[in-house]
């Protein structure tokens, strides 16, 4: 049997779920991304008997790693140190500081992510375009979301589109702009290029403004640039985002929809994506559809996310033209 220090990452996270259960594992995978859930459960299919000590030990080192980062995240590096420290002891506490510095991305700005919105816009309301959208790149999306919705349209349009063709940013340029704010991280900045921003950045700022907001951006790059307008448009809505239509609108988009568009489009879906779509059908038709899916045989990825992708822009032409109302955050009120 392999000791702790010998085991890579992977196969302590495996190893700490099985020790977790099924349950507690169960609601640990809804967080992980597709591929990390492959990896994880190929380590774990590959897990032969893990005895309790080295159950016990895997437990025990990350409760340290999770003590670690919350002493981090509340009181920053020297607070976390001093605290690991008379715990554990200076060689420990070096180790744990020095292993979670290098495995998480500690983000600059990171004062500004505990920061009111309405703060931060008193900070930057009136600084450059491209100096709002590198502060709102690194700031949580509700942030973000409050901040361009409290813009002028030209500013929105402006910051938006510098979101979304943003890359990477060098250390001194985040540090000048920390500056701005008359704060620094210090020590946590680290010296590597971060990366920040893109269009899947500013999908998640826009899919919680108001819809006046994103309509006014979106028309705007539509003319500016319209292919990063089409990029934001289909990333905005997913198939999976279906459970969000409520039933009449739903309805709607199930008569657009061809049956073995439908059928395809389904095949890979989530349980709670095929039972919002059954229940929003006949009997019959259901029936039907469960039975076309079952006889279907194999398909491939390709031609079911096509499918999907028809579904998707049925919804979208049924949003533009008003016929139905998609909900895609806070920013929507909606008035029965």
């Amino acid at each position: 049997m392999y000791q702790s220090n010998e085991i890579s990452n992977k196969q302590k996270a495996a190893i700490l779920l099985i020790a977790l259960g099924p349950e507690i594992s169960a609601q640990v995978f809804k967080h992980l991304r597709e591929d990390e859930m492959e990896k994880l459960t190929l380590e774990i299919a590959n897990q032969r008997k893990v005895s309790q000590e080295m159950k016990d030990k895997v437990i025990s080192e990350f409760h340290q790693m999770a003590m670690a980062k919350e002493y981090l995240s509340s009181g920053g590096l020297d607070y976390a140190r001093e605290v690991l420290e008379k715990a554990l002891g200076s060689e420990k506490a070096i180790s744990i500081i020095n292993r979670l510095t290098s495995s998480l991305q500690i983000r600059p700005f990171d004062f500004a992510r505990k920061t009111d919105p309405a703060q931060l816009l008193n900070f930057i309301q009136n600084e450059h375009p491209q100096t709002i959208a590198l502060i709102m790149a690194y700031l949580l999306p509700d942030q973000s979301a409050a901040i361009l919705s409290a813009l002028s349209p030209d500013r929105q349009v402006e910051v938006a589109k510098r979101i979304a063709t943003m890359d990477r940013t060098s250390p001194d340029i985040l540090k000048d702009v920390e500056r701005i704010l008359e704060r620094k991280l210090s020590s946590l900045v680290t010296q590597d290029f971060t990366t920040a921003g893109g269009v899947e950045s500013i999908v998640e700022v826009l899919n919680r403004v108001d819809r006046t907001t994103e309509r006014t951006i979106i028309e705007n790059l539509e003319v500016q640039n319209p292919e990063l307008a089409e990029e934001i448009k289909r990333r905005m809505f997913v198939f999976e985002d279906i459970v969000m239509l409520d039933d009449r609108s739903l309805q709607l988009v199930l008569r657009e929809i061809e049956s073995k568009d439908l059928a395809l489009a389904l095949k890979a879906s989530s349980a709670d994506v095929a039972g919002k779509v059954y229940k929003n059908m006949s009997k019959r038709a259901s029936e039907m559809l469960r039975e076309e899916i079952e006889y279907m045989g194999p398909v491939r990825i390709r031609d079911v996310e096509e499918a999907q992708q028809k579904i998707v822009n049925v919804i979208r032409r049924l949003e533009e033209s008003g016929e139905i109302v998609v909900s895609r955050g806070k920013g929507d009120e909606i008035i029965a």
